[in-house]
C-alpha cells in the first residue's frame, strides 16, 4: 500500500512539474483589425478608450477602461492590426499633470 502512494504522489509530482513547463496559451498574441478589437473590448467588457499615445514606430497605444475597473492595453500597428498587450484590473485615473510647454508667457 505504502508503495502504491508513493508512486501516485511521484506521478502527481511529476505531472504539476512539467505543467510548469508547458507554454500558456494566453501567451498567444489576440490581434485582428483595430474595429473588431474595439467593439469586442466594448461588448465583452464595457471598456472604452480614456487615453491613447504615438509610439516611436508609428503604433498607436490606447488605454481601454470599464467603470468597473478593468483595463486593456492595445496596440494598433500602421498597418491597421490591433493587439492586445496587456489587461487587468483596478484602473484608476489620476489627476491630468499640468502641461509645461517650455516657452514663457
Amino acid at each position: 500500500m505504502r508503495r502504491y502512494k508513493t508512486a501516485i504522489l511521484n506521478a502527481l509530482v511529476l505531472i504539476i512539474g512539467l505543467s510548469f513547463l508547458a507554454p500558456a496559451a494566453s501567451a498567444q498574441p489576440v490581434c485582428g483589425t483595430h474595429r473588431a478589437v474595439s467593439d469586442n473590448l466594448k461588448k465583452s467588457y464595457a471598456e472604452t478608450p480614456v487615453s491613447m499615445g504615438v509610439t516611436a514606430g508609428g503604433g498607436v497605444i490606447e488605454v481601454y477602461a470599464s467603470a468597473k475597473g478593468t483595463w486593456t492595453l492595445v496596440i494598433t500597428q500602421p498597418n491597421g492590426t490591433s493587439c492586445l498587450i496587456a489587461a487587468g484590473q483596478d484602473w484608476e485615473e489620476l489627476p491630468k499633470p499640468e502641461m509645461i510647454s517650455g516657452t514663457k508667457t
